[in-house]
């Protein structure tokens, strides 16, 4: 009867055994899974000299900060789109962006764009942001362009953010 006893503890120890390591599997691919939809919708910020270092595929999704170059806003035949170059001082990278710019979009202004390349290495905005008065600077772009070297990381017009 001991013997008998001894098996049947013996085998609820080996399937508690196999249960807690199922339970662990479950949630580590669980939490594989959750992390892994989180990568896909976090949008990864970027100056135009990262992205001619190291071009993100086309078709994935990135946010683009820098300033918009001067004489680089084009508007384009269909009326609802238009054409402008962002540089971080280094480098600059065409954007193309189809609706309705936000009223403080300027030349020379500090703006933060979501969006992604085309295969042709033009970004394709779906979202441009530019806010406040035109002393404002994102304050990710600011602190990326100063790290560049951009002169005392002002403004084009001089002013700090």
């Amino acid at each position: 009867m001991t013997a008998l006893r001894g098996q049947k503890a013996w085998t609820r120890k080996r399937r508690r055994f196999w249960l807690t390591v199922l339970a662990l599997l479950t949630l580590a691919l669980a939490a594989f899974l959750i992390f892994r939809a989180l990568d896909e919708q976090l949008l990864y910020f970027r100056l135009p000299s990262d992205v001619a270092d190291e071009a993100p595929e086309p078709g994935r999704a990135f946010r683009l900060g820098g300033l918009v170059e001067t004489d680089s806003l084009v508007k384009l035949p269909d009326g609802m789109s238009v054409r402008f170059s962002v540089s971080d001082g280094e480098n600059a990278l065409m954007v193309r962006y189809t609706g309705i710019l936000p009223d403080l979009f300027r030349e020379g202004q500090g703006i933060i764009a979501d969006g992604r390349l085309d295969e042709n290495g033009l970004f394709i905005a779906d979202r441009v942001l530019a806010k406040h008065d035109e002393t404002y600077m994102p304050k990710e772009v600011y602190d990326a362009i100063k790290e560049r070297g951009h002169p005392d990381g002002t403004t084009p017009s001089g002013k700090t953010p």
